[in-house]
């Protein structure tokens, strides 16, 4: 991934000093073993041209132990994308234009503006060519966005869906970079660290003069900050509304887990569970100590997660008539032969903790290749949110991927079963509202044969 930045103008050679890079050096640096690189393709009198490339080691990326990432991180495409990640590397080399503090002869070069050209790319973003447009062209660029080859001095292959930005305006050095480190990050299908109130600051930093009066502003604050706890640093909800939340969460934990084992007991087959995306184990733990249950296999892609899960398991693995769950390091990405042809697979808050594209595959794996008898779904009913009171838009957990209504989710579920062997039924988990239903939605997916 790469940024390259043009100057033209007779002042065009004043860009190397507010990088602070000498054009007759290569710059070379590792951070944590993600590698930076940055060259000059041009250096003229009335013509500069900088381009940084930023290389993530993807192994040090997915072995992360912030638990940034799981499992998935090996088989998607963020290093190789512009990304909240390339911003992140790249601070370190753009930190003197960022911040402003080239040497005290450049100091008043700070905010002159020039004749600028940002070109980033590739970008793999879920955002249409529209949407890109209204974030740039109230700042005062032309936007270009094209695909595949362009003329960035690198050919991917002739044809590509990644997109490639180019921003031609008049601004100054600083307040480009800091709307690209502002608006990068927002392009971005996930943000990849915790949002914290230094966060905040950085983007309330990098925004000054610009982000408050952006008609798009709302839009971008929702999309930088989407992954941060519903009580947001952004638009606080009062400390009582709060707990009443942390209450009923809990409340419909619970709720959640006896409705499925009441579901489980309905079965006649019920020897073999999947607890399929098991977390901390709290699910399997009530799973073990279901009568005629023979086998729970608890299958979870983090591994610290596990680690959680065990030591649940351990606490009551002496109890009587306790079936110790079998921990399994795997992912819904991955075909897992131990999970064919079992009684029962759950997916308990799962599906919206993964990006919607993807799972029609992970469907097609259940239903088609493991065969279980019986398919159970549960997820957040987003119309209810407005029991809750969010805003519009939230979410309930900082790391859900989407939301459906349930008609949103019943569509999704008849289009699974068909052309399958299976017939689906739905049924809510919570308190009913009149007007918003359950907090949590659940379909039941049981094999025709049976």
């Amino acid at each position: 991934m790469q940024l390259t930045i043009r100057a033209t103008g007779q002042d065009a050679k004043v860009i190397s000093y507010l990088l602070a890079k000498n054009p007759n050096n290569l710059y070379e640096r590792s951070v944590n073993g993600h590698f930076i690189r940055m060259f000059y393709s041009q250096f003229a009198e009335e013509e500069v041209e900088v381009t940084f490339f930023v290389t993530p080691d993807p192994i040090g990326l997915s072995s992360n132990q912030s638990e940034i990432y799981d499992i998935t991180s090996y088989i998607n495409d963020r290093e190789f994308v512009v990304s909240s990640i390339f911003c992140t590397f790249l601070r370190t080399a753009l930190g003197t234009a960022l911040n402003g503090k080239p040497k005290e002869d450049y100091i008043s070069w700070v905010n002159h503006s020039f004749p600028l050209e940002f070109s980033f790319g590739p970008l793999a973003s879920n955002l249409s060519n529209l949407e890109i447009e209204e974030l740039f062209q109230p700042l005062g660029y032309e936007v270009a966005i094209t695909y595949g080859e362009v003329n960035y001095r690198v050919n991917i292959k002739k044809k590509s869906t990644a997109r490639y930005i180019t921003l031609k305006g008049l601004t100054t050095l600083q307040k480009g970079l800091r709307q690209l480190f502002v608006l990068i990050p927002v392009l971005d299908n996930y943000k990849h660290y915790y949002i914290d109130e230094k966060e905040i600051k950085k983007i309330e930093r990098y925004g000054e003069g610009w982000l408050d009066t952006h008609p798009q502003r709302q839009f971008i604050l929702k999309q930088a900050l989407r992954f941060k706890e519903v009580y947001s640093l952004v638009e606080r909800q009062s400390e009582e509304k709060q707990n009443t939340e942390v209450e009923q969460k809990v409340r419909l934990n619970d709720l959640r887990y006896e409705k499925i084992i009441q579901k489980v007991n309905e079965f006649k087959n019920r020897d073999t569970i999947v607890d399929l995306g098991s977390g901390e184990g709290k699910l399997s733990v009530k799973l073990g100590f279901v009568d005629g249950v023979k086998e729970i296999l608890a299958v979870e892609p983090s591994e610290s997660e596990s680690i959680k899960a065990l030591k649940r398991f351990e606490k009551v693995q002496e109890k009587e008539n306790f079936v110790m769950p079998k921990q399994i390091i795997g992912s819904l990405f991955y075909y897992d032969e131990r999970l064919k042809n079992k009684d029962i697979i759950i997916l308990c808050e799962v599906i919206e903790h993964i990006d919607a594209y993807r799972l029609p595959k992970i469907m097609r794996t259940i239903l088609h290749d493991y065969r279980p008898k019986v398919l159970l779904i549960t997820t957040p009913n987003k119309e209810y949110n407005e029991v809750y009171q969010l805003g519009d838009g939230a979410h309930r957990h900082s790391d859900h991927r989407f939301e459906w209504t349930r008609e949103e989710f019943s569509d999704w579920c008849e289009t699974q079963s068909e052309a399958s062997e299976y017939n689906v039924t739905f049924d809510g988990i919570g308190e009913e509202h009149e007007l918003y239903g359950y907090p949590t939605q659940m379909c039941i997916f049981t094999r025709k044969e049976l």
